[in-house]
């Protein structure tokens, strides 16, 4: 049997860790986010003040070769999330009229993130509660794909510049899918997508909500992180295929939810198996169960798993979610479960 990776090597190690411009040590600075040792391998996020970006090659080469050193290591990971320095700037609230402003990201595309936010909407709008869905993926667009919705169909403007969201299935939905045709791309730059994201809180009448769901982009950059800091983000849901691979780059958003103080309300694996329609034998294609088990390694929230399944795919597709189109079908059941322990987490119930 392989001897396990000393944590206290670790800590030591990280503890007596510094570098130029700063007296302190990584954990005294607390700057050591997460820190995950699995089966030979060591996942460390750091977040340190943007000023030392520069530095962060010889960080990592450095405390990766330190790390490496230390029996039954076998491979060192290390990411990095930037504080800003900026005098005066702090979090804002553009979104007043919503009671819980909630994220949902992966830290990758392609794991079924918009399809998870589209039909858990549909859910805790079945239980009654005033839901928004708010698709921020400026570049990739899906939920006008997700609800139906193209260019042609909306949204409204007041005389006074305010866009009105398009209200279907009890929800109210905003989406640069909506205002760009379906095969023209979005060639932004970051400031423009900055401004883009602000304006779909401060110029969307949004009304008053119970919940509003933000369907992040892919990746932990800056566009993210300035969303949620202007959002109030009460929580994070973060999605993952049970590949450790696809889980390495969940981790990579938990930290950066960490990195801002924004609670993971839990953990979804999606893609989790598939069951055979006309033999109903189930091949686990990614892998199963690897999700759950790394969020109880981290003392994460674990919401459910999803399998991969025809109906949902198709009913995406179609325009209509799966948990809007057949409420009461196994496959919606299963995002009514998930709703329901958001509701626990939220204080809904």
């Amino acid at each position: 049997m392989a001897q396990k990776i000393s944590r206290a090597a670790i800590f030591d190690a990280l503890s007596n860790f510094t570098f130029t411009g700063s007296d302190s040590s990584l954990m005294a600075m607390k700057a050591v986010k997460v820190m995950e040792l699995e089966e030979g391998r060591v996942f460390i996020s750091i977040m340190l003040p943007v000023d030392f970006r520069e530095q962060e090659s010889d960080i990592r080469g450095r405390l990766g070769k330190i790390i490496s050193a230390i029996p039954s290591v076998e491979a060192v990971e290390v990411v990095f999330t930037w504080e800003p320095q900026l005098e005066g700037a702090k979090s804002q609230n553009l979104l007043p009229t919503v009671k819980h402003v909630i994220v949902v990201g992966s830290g990758k595309g392609g794991v079924g993130k918009s399809t998870v936010t589209a039909n858990l909407a549909c859910a805790l709008a079945t239980r009654g509660h005033h839901v928004g869905v708010m698709d921020a993926d400026l570049y990739g667009p899906s939920l006008g794909m997700m609800f139906g919705v193209g260019s042609d169909d909306g949204p409204l403007a007041t005389p006074d510049g305010i866009i009105l969201p398009v209200e279907k299935y009890g929800l109210k939905l905003m989406s640069m899918g909506f205002l760009i045709d379906d095969d023209k791309p979005v060639i932004w730059r970051g400031p423009m997508l900055n401004k883009a994201l602000s304006q779909f809180m401060t110029d969307v009448d949004w009304g008053e909500l119970d919940i509003l769901l933000i369907d992040l982009p892919p990746g932990t950059g800056d566009i993210q992180i300035s969303l949620i800091q202007n959002a109030n983000v009460g929580g994070a849901i973060v999605v993952s295929t049970p590949q450790d691979v696809a889980f390495l780059d969940a981790k990579k958003a938990i930290a950066m939810f960490g990195s801002v103080n924004v609670p993971i309300l839990g953990v979804i694996e999606n893609m989790s198996s598939f069951v055979c329609p006309s033999c109903q034998m189930e091949t686990q294609i990614f892998g199963h169960g690897g999700v759950r088990m790394a969020a109880q390694r981290m003392g994460l929230p674990f919401l459910g798993e999803i399998p991969i399944d025809l109906q949902i795919r198709s009913t995406s597709d179609q325009g209509t979610p799966i948990a809007a189109a057949h409420p009461n079908s196994p496959q919606s059941l299963v995002f009514g479960e998930m709703a329901e322990k958001i509701e626990v987490a939220l204080r809904l119930k």
